[in-house]
């Protein structure tokens, strides 16, 4: 723990280094590129992962995208060259894909194994990306999303010293989530230093898109004004994910589920999930001879729930990797209940979007988590499945909570049944990639109607200089 102090320590002092040295340097210089101009108006997203990677945030990136490019806009995106997973991805550093234009920076590849080595991939992808910024074409619309953390600060600095607008697509906040997790003592001084930059990156954005009012409502204490805020949630399509009867699933044989009642979670298992009772729960229901435990993807948890599965010796589980994009429907299909985890500490930190994929699978879902968040909020106001919220319970008590609402589930197909069809009709409502898409182009829209609107870095925004493919 403290060979990492030490390394968030240096790494805090190379960042403020080259924040002062850049803004100090940068700042009123122009580094205006003469390019054609265009009736469309372009935009740059910059994120640190994006198609083909399968990170949660490139699939959402992706799609928004693709969607704005065939609404005739022009879209450019910047992200890394690594692998969400393992670091090293064989993809040009160069391409327009399917009317997008990706340049892809090189950065360090060590992967998600180390926090030492997250922490040098985000910070060389960081310095990569505000160089760009800097000194690259301007766009009439910045978009930084929330991978790596801090990201918003090198999008603000650019844009403040550039004169351009820019918003953030916040996914998850910082250094919220880190506080969240112990990383850094809340209040302390690189805490500090980190929510000084964080949150005036967030008041320097001309606008802000949050996951959901619990997520708005933290954002609102970094002092961002409630007319720059807008919630859109993420989101799946309704044509790629949507639910799959047993016998016409290729990967219930393949994996060997025939007959089994199948309690799954898929997606990343993050350091801001819990799992205590859903291991509890695995370990309680070992031996029986139909309920069996499925966990697909990886994360930083992954390793934790491997030892425990194997040191209780347990017969009623399995971990597979994830399942390429297009087999989703058929993985999703798998379950009988699907399971969503949140810790407490990150209620409105972040808003887990695997829940989208549960309803446009038609599956119910169990909640391990704080019913005062975003999703919770949809599970109960919606009825599609159940909350366990362990903060309302004694010791051991959310576990044995969790055992009774999987025998529910189980004992009554029926039930499973109608909150799976109301989770597909709610998802095809509020939750589907057409209309959370279309909300996006009426913001980015409204946000470049005017040429000469005011940033909020006082600086009138200049005519719009398009970028082209090959900058």
């Amino acid at each position: 723990m403290k060979s990492l102090g030490r390394a968030d320590g240096g790494l805090t002092s190379s960042f403020l280094f080259q924040f002062l040295f850049y803004y100090l340097f940068f700042k009123g210089r122009s580094f205006e590129v003469c390019l054609p101009m265009s009736d469309s108006p372009s935009l740059l997203f910059v994120n640190q992962h994006y198609a083909p990677d399968l990170a949660s945030t490139a699939q959402h990136l992706t799609d928004l995208a693709e969607h704005l490019a065939d609404e005739g806009f022009e879209v450019h995106v910047l992200c890394s060259q690594i692998h969400y997973v393992s670091g090293e991805m064989d993809v040009p550093a160069e391409e327009t894909r399917n009317g997008v234009h990706v340049r892809r920076v090189e950065t360090t590849a060590f992967g998600r194994d180390s926090r030492l080595g997250r922490l040098a991939d985000y910070a060389s992808f960081f310095l990569k990306v505000l160089w760009h910024l800097l000194t690259g074409p301007r766009y009439d619309s910045l978009v930084s999303l929330t991978t790596p953390p801090l990201l918003p600060v090198a999008a603000a600095l650019a844009s403040s010293v550039r004169g351009q607008s820019y918003g953030i697509w916040s996914m998850d906040l910082h250094p919220d989530a880190e506080e969240a997790v112990g990383m850094i003592e809340p209040d302390g001084l690189l805490a500090r230093i980190l929510h000084g930059f964080g949150d005036w990156s967030y008041r320097q954005a001309d606008f802000v898109v949050d996951l959901g009012p619990h997520m708005k409502r933290r954002i609102q204490r970094k002092g961002v004004p409630d007319g720059r805020l807008h919630t859109i949630p993420v989101w799946n399509k309704k044509d790629e994910v949507y639910p799959v009867p047993p016998g016409e699933n290729p990967l219930m044989e393949e994996v060997g589920l025939a007959d089994k009642f199948v309690v799954m979670y898929s997606g990343n298992a993050g350091l801001g999930h819990r799992f205590d009772e859903v291991l509890g729960a695995m370990e309680h229901f070992d031996g029986h001879p139909e309920i069996h435990f499925l966990f697909v993807g990886s994360g930083p948890r992954k390793d934790d729930i491997l030892e425990f599965a194997d040191a209780s010796d347990l017969s009623n589980f399995q971990y597979l990797p994830y399942f390429p994009r297009e087999q989703i429907k058929y993985s999703l299909s798998l379950a009988d209940l699907h399971l969503l985890t949140l810790k407490n500490a990150f209620a409105g930190i972040a808003v887990p979007g695997k829940l989208y994929g549960i309803l446009a699978a038609g599956r119910p879902v169990l909640m391990v988590g704080p019913t005062s968040s975003d999703s919770a909020d949809t599970i109960q106001r919606h009825e599609v499945g159940t909350v366990v919220d362990p903060q309302h319970d004694g010791d051991g008590a959310p576990t044995n909570r969790l055992v009774e609402v999987v025998h529910a589930f189980y004992d009554n197909p029926t039930r499973r049944r109608e909150m799976g069809e109301r989770g597909r009709k709610v998802f095809c409502e509020h939750f589907e990639q057409e209309r959370c898409c279309a909300q996006w182009a009426e913001l980015l829209g409204t946000e470049n109607d005017d040429p000469a609107r005011v940033g909020t870095n006082g600086a009138a925004h200049p005519e719009r200089p398009v970028a082209t493919a090959g900058s």
